[in-house]
């Protein structure tokens, strides 16, 4: 049951970066802002608006300033208890 939901929740995260950032390629490990022209400011807050609407969490300032990656998005996600 657990292993379910932390896919479910990571298939999640996965949806909201393609969509928040509209790119389609399937691997997402090394995905970052500095790489990613759309992962500007427009782009990351839909991200952090998105994943806040999708897991009802609010993130802290700090996180908003450090979620600069899919892997860091990942960390920072676990942080709030998002089984992921």
């Amino acid at each position: 049951m657990k292993k379910k939901i932390i896919l479910k929740n990571k298939k999640k995260y996965d949806e909201i970066l393609r969509k928040s950032l509209s790119i389609k390629i399937k691997s997402l490990n090394e995905l970052n802002s500095t790489t990613n022209k759309n992962w500007d400011s427009i782009g990351h807050m839909t991200i952090i608006t998105n994943l806040e609407k999708k897991f009802q969490i609010s993130f802290k300032s700090n996180d908003i300033i450090k979620f600069n990656s899919y892997k860091e998005g990942l960390k920072i996600l676990r942080k709030y208890k998002i089984k992921i």
